[in-house]
């Protein structure tokens, strides 16, 4: 069962800078984007993920995962954390 994602709620999943990893807005499949242009396509979500955690790791920015319904599901931060956690010294 493949569900569509509408043009406004597309527009909320960029919000914000880093990787995104989202349902192909133009077919199967899932995308990583960066300021809302496809840096990569894969036909598997655990695929796609494993490709925008690398290149965030790489860039030092944040990975938000989508769900298919487009909500941010799961969220990473490779780069300069201002609030580090206080038991992590």
């Amino acid at each position: 069962m493949s569900k569509t994602i509408s043009r406004k709620t597309q527009g909320r999943m960029h919000r914000g800078g880093g990787i995104h990893t989202v349902p192909n807005p133009r077919g199967s499949g899932w995308v990583n984007e960066e300021s809302g242009e496809v840096v990569s396509r894969h036909r598997t979500r655990e695929r796609a993920v494993i490709r925008g955690r690398q290149l965030a790791r790489r860039q030092r920015v944040e990975h938000p995962i989508h769900l298919l319904n487009g909500r941010i599901g799961e969220k990473n931060s490779y780069g300069y954390d201002p609030f580090p956690p206080k038991d992590g010294e």
